[in-house]
């Protein structure tokens, strides 16, 4: 099973994706894949950091671009991408399967648009080789993304601290 966990920006993706983790981990499954986490300083997203969710390994992704960053290797109007942290992340990917639980928090324009960041990714997601997969897109990534997985189920998180948690079956 694929689903696609969209919604808009701050409604808590990877809040829910981190919960469903952590209940699959305690109910025996094996988890594996990448979380995007924000990184914050008094109250101001500056950063992301990849967390590998099998080792629990932290790396900085992502730097927010500012009027004086000097846009070097892999940039989006927003971010510049740290490229050993996507090498590692694709390593990462490259071996998260098989297993119950794969996370990937998030593709986006990199992956489904320009075909760099995460590709390692979508192959992962592709090969089915997991009870079931979560995969973050952004609302405007959608299609692209179900033209990948048609069968995929697609879930809106509008606000996740209100989310309805299913129990996770032992496994």
């Amino acid at each position: 099973m694929i689903i696609l966990l969209t919604g808009d920006r701050g409604s808590g993706k990877t809040t829910v994706c981190q919960r469903w983790a952590y209940q699959a981990r305690a109910a025996g499954w094996d988890v594996a894949g990448l979380l995007s986490l924000a990184v914050f300083d008094r109250g101001l997203k500056l950063a992301i950091d990849a967390l590998d969710l099998r080792s629990g390994e932290r790396r900085r992704l992502a730097r927010m671009r500012t009027a004086t960053t000097v846009a070097e290797g892999l940039c989006t109007p927003a971010w510049c991408f740290d490229t050993a942290t996507i090498a590692w992340g694709n390593q990462v990917l490259t071996h998260a399967t098989p297993c119950d639980l794969l996370i990937l928090d998030e593709l986006g324009p990199l992956e489904l648009e320009r075909s760099q960041g995460w590709t390692a990714g979508i192959t992962a997601v592709s090969t089915k080789r997991y009870r079931q997969a979560w995969v973050v897109v952004r609302r405007e990534l959608l299609t692209v993304a179900q033209r990948l997985w048609p069968m995929a189920y697609v879930v809106e998180v509008a606000d996740a601290s209100r989310w309805t948690w299913p129990s996770v079956p032992k496994r």
